[in-house]
């Protein structure tokens, strides 16, 4: 090799070995989001370990089970606000339904006699995808139960609601499996996508108006209005509005993660490769290329998560009482499904450090039922606003997710209902469908996988070092 050759090989491995000390520079303020989270007294390292060793293999456990793995949806509802454009540029946007043939007779004959004798009693139900049984909850009870059941299917409870719920005897309506149809990168993006969180963020989170920097961090920044400082608007608002931000981003932040995690490396011969992608999760999480965000929204995955732990804890009672019972015609598979249930409430009910929803709308009573009410039509909204994303399986998880959300926003602010429940017959007061237990289960489940595949991202980091 001539001197020459040596000096340039030698100036582009010191230029290589540059770079990469500049790449390696911010990795470890992604993988260390440590420290207590703002607006609660948890830190973050108890909520890893916490759902390490305790949630996370049960709650993978609980999804793969009959009740949970099906979720009813209309994912042809029109989008109420424009005329939908988004369209997904690979395959795996769209949803395999279960085919009608399949679901069983007692699932589909309508709210009204899915407690009947008829549907307890069916032996051999067809199944959907090789699984056995699904169904609705409770098995035996008294025809004077049946008839509370039935007149609470009428009885409009709109009032407690914080989602656009979909309805069930909808013939666009259809059961979906939700491990057939796993949450991952679909290729769903640009003007659509963008439209859908600006709306959101833009819309429906409460932002002062001296804030002309856009919520949406889809959106291109202004100025030098970096990450860090634009967080200091939130400071200036009332607790539950930073809630309902936080809430927002930490959603949109587990979502990214499971697309970063779940991504779609290639494809040969028709036969695709899925797998974490660094350079999507630096991407979309990593404090140099998001000027300072990235940790911010991770941070609000955590509080997301607390939010939605504390209403499994809070919802625990509904559960515990001998009416309920998780019902899909398998009698062992149903006792075990309730029991692994029960197990991880008792787990969600030892954490030290939840988060104090006592905290929220606790002013003047007058002032904090109309924010109350405030906060609930924003978050309504949004669920709305999920019926305008334009790839059929984003839709699906986002509808899921949303609703998930909703319903643990529904627990956490009826502890007067849950605590009045009768142990053997229905209640008015306060009552869940079975999607919206489908739904927050599988919407925490997805919180849990999040903060675990973030752990297998630290990893990784780490390991390109």
């Amino acid at each position: 090799m001539s001197r020459g050759s040596w000096r340039a090989g030698a100036g582009q491995g010191a230029a290589a070995a540059v770079q990469l000390l500049v790449t390696l520079s911010f990795l470890p303020s992604v993988v260390e989001v440590t420290g207590v989270l703002d607006d609660c007294l948890c830190d973050i390292d108890s909520i890893d370990n916490f759902n390490t060793f305790k949630i996370f293999p049960k709650i993978k456990k609980l999804q793969e089970r009959d009740y949970f793995r099906y979720y009813k949806v209309n994912l042809k509802r029109p989008c109420p606000f424009w005329a939908e454009d988004g369209h997904c540029s690979i395959k795996d946007c769209h949803v395999e339904p279960c085919p009608e043939s399949k679901i069983p007779v007692g699932i589909k004959a309508g709210s009204s006699n899915k407690y009947s004798k008829v549907a307890n009693n069916t032996k051999e139900l067809e199944d959907c995808e090789q699984a056995n049984k699904l169904g609705a909850i409770n098995s035996t009870l008294s025809n004077q139960s049946k008839e509370a059941f039935i007149d609470w299917a009428r009885y409009d409870d709109s009032q407690d609601h914080f989602c656009e719920l979909d309805d069930e005897r909808s013939p666009a309506a259809q059961y979906v499996d939700l491990l057939l149809n796993p949450e991952r990168y679909t290729g769903y993006k640009g003007s659509s996508a963008w439209r859908v969180w600006n709306s959101i963020y833009e819309e429906n989170c409460f932002k002062p108006r001296s804030v002309y920097r856009p919520l949406n961090p889809l959106a291109p920044s202004r100025g030098e209005d970096d990450g860090e400082s634009f967080y200091t608007w939130l400071e200036g608002l009332c607790l539950e509005k930073r809630v309902f931000y936080k809430l927002i981003s930490g959603l949109h932040a587990s979502i990214n993660l499971h697309l970063c995690a779940n991504y779609l490396l290639e494809e040969t011969w028709g036969k695709p490769s899925w797998g974490p992608n660094m350079k999507e999760f630096k991407r979309r999480f990593d404090p140099v290329e998001t000027k300072g965000e990235g940790p911010r929204r991770l941070k609000n995955l955590y509080f997301l998560y607390l939010i939605e732990l504390r209403a499994l804890s809070k919802v625990a009672p509904y559960f515990e009482r001998s009416i309920v019972d998780l019902y899909t015609g398998n009698v062992e598979e149903d006792a075990d499904t309730k029991t692994l249930l029960l197990n991880i409430f008792q787990d969600t009910r030892s954490f030290p450090m939840h988060f104090d929803e006592k905290s929220m709308f606790a002013g003047d009573k007058k002032g904090a039922k109309s924010l109350k009410e405030e906060f609930r039509l924003h978050f309504k909204n949004i669920s709305r606003i999920m019926d305008c994303v334009g790839c059929d399986k984003c839709r699906l998880w986002g509808k899921l997710q949303t609703q998930g959300l909703g319903t643990a926003l529904k627990i956490l602010f009826s502890e007067k209902e849950i605590q009045k429940l009768p142990e053997n017959s229905p209640s008015k007061g306060f009552q869940l469908t079975r999607q919206e237990i489908v739904a927050l289960l599988n919407a925490f489940g997805r919180l849990s996988t999040s903060i675990r595949e973030l752990q297998n991202f630290k990893v990784l980091l780490q390991h390109s070092r």
